[in-house]
């Protein structure tokens, strides 16, 4: 039985020790834009059912609840909490925050589109809206040569103001996506995520249509991290460890009792 307690506190200490490492991602990412913070969620694993409930006890009695001894836990998944984070103005034309529901698209170079919160964009040496890594947003927007103002409308229509022209010329549409279930959306790193088939497929849609969100120029989304809530995470998942520790010297102590007794 103290090898099967080892067993039992070992998972524990498995499960304790990515739950630290997702925290531990949490923290380092609390300054990254549009980032939104991980959460490990546990379940049982199997229970071995000694005795189940309704069991005689004797006549005419019987057990009113089952003798189950449980084995353990694991991670079962960890899932992205979209909470909205808080924006932070820039006074940057090119930066863009997303107040709602919804992702920028971005064209990927394996050819997949992926999808973020970060609105830090750029133009590439072509004229093009990209990333701050480089890629290209999509739709695709070009920003002419010699444009001494951007505009971004909280619908997401770019316009620019050239030095040969009054009125702003309109250049582009920023649209939105947005998921069925965000929560199953795949990380890849890079500040995006992309499709799955727990996600479901994109709805992509002006901003204010469909429930989607509105952009705010000049400004960017924070990473929705609490660090003090983390920190308090942290406390637990670290105290969680040493009681599963524990657990396995306790068990190491009953398992030299027995061995020096017999």
């Amino acid at each position: 039985m103290s090898t099967d307690a080892m067993h039992v506190a070992k998972t524990g200490l498995n499960a304790q020790q990515l739950r630290m490492q997702v925290i531990a991602n949490n923290l380092a990412n609390v300054n990254t834009t549009g980032f939104k913070r991980d959460r490990a969620n546990f379940e049982t694993l199997l229970y071995q059912n000694i005795r189940p409930a309704g069991a005689p006890t004797s006549e005419g009695t019987a057990l009113t609840t089952p003798l189950s001894v449980g084995t353990g836990v694991r991670v079962v998944n960890t899932e992205k909490l979209y909470a909205q984070g808080s924006l932070k103005t820039t006074e940057n034309a090119l930066d863009v925050a997303i107040d709602g529901q919804g992702f920028l698209q971005v064209l990927l170079p394996d050819g997949r589109i992926g999808y973020t919160r970060d609105g830090t964009l750029s133009r590439n040496p072509e004229g093009t809206l990209t990333t701050a890594s480089g890629y290209v947003i999509q739709p695709e927007i070009q920003i002419p040569d010699g444009a001494t103002a951007i505009n971004i409308s909280a619908d997401g229509i770019v316009s620019v103001q050239t030095p040969d022209q009054v009125e702003a010329q309109e250049v582009g549409q920023i649209t939105l996506a947005a998921f069925t279930n965000p929560r199953g959306l795949e990380p890849i790193g890079e500040n995006f995520v992309v499709e799955s088939s727990a996600s479901g497929p994109a709805v992509v849609a002006a901003p204010y249509e469909d429930g989607m969100g509105k952009l705010v120029q000049g400004a960017l989304e924070a990473s929705n991290v609490n660090v003090v809530q983390e920190l308090v995470d942290m406390i637990e998942t670290q105290r969680a460890y040493e009681v599963n520790s524990k657990s396995i010297s306790a068990s190491d102590e009953m398992m030299r009792f027995l061995s020096n007794k017999l």
